[in-house]
């Protein structure tokens, strides 16, 4: 038997991240840069940035997913580093795909805090559960979610694992 799933697709994608980038503005909270939580944020990061008109991206690489369902004890900041030297007074709006545990989402906003930023975060799904919820949320939904850039998993391994030489 298929676990059920959540499954976004690309049209829904734009309409996400389209609504989240009215309410953000309806709020009126005008962000001087958007930060991804890369990998899962870095879509979403860029897609709400053009919907804003923020030209002033950044990442955060933060590892706590290994695979379905696969955690490590706690989530761990990757390099490269994002330049928090840039952050101290700035409006920051924080972007993830899903928090689902929530200590992601916790750890980088916790951060970037640190770091003297005005933060708000944003993402597309919330779990029920969650220790730290966004600030603004598409859809909350309890089902793993295939989302449109990683249902299929990578080339190589749809390719059997063997990657092509230069």
């Amino acid at each position: 038997m298929t676990q059920e799933r959540e499954k976004l697709t690309w049209d829904g994608f734009g309409a996400a991240t389209r609504e989240l980038s009215r309410r953000i503005v309806d709020d009126g909270f005008v962000p001087d840069v958007v930060v991804a939580i890369a990998r899962g944020g870095l879509l979403p990061a860029g897609a709400i940035a053009y919907g804003l008109g923020v030209k002033s991206c950044g990442a955060l690489n933060v590892e706590f997913y290994t695979g379905i369902g696969t955690v490590l004890d706690a989530p761990e900041l990757l390099p490269p580093d994002l330049d928090l030297g840039y952050l101290p007074g700035k409006r920051v709006l924080l972007v993830d795909d899903v928090a689902d545990s929530g200590r992601t989402l916790a750890l980088a906003v916790r951060l970037l805090q640190e770091a003297g930023a005005d933060v708000r975060s944003v993402c597309i799904y919330t779990k029920p559960g969650s220790v730290a919820l966004p600030d603004y949320a598409w859809r909350e939904t309890p089902l793993w979610i295939d989302f449109p850039w990683s249902a299929k998993g990578t080339v190589v391994e749809e390719d059997g694992g063997t990657q092509a030489s230069a």
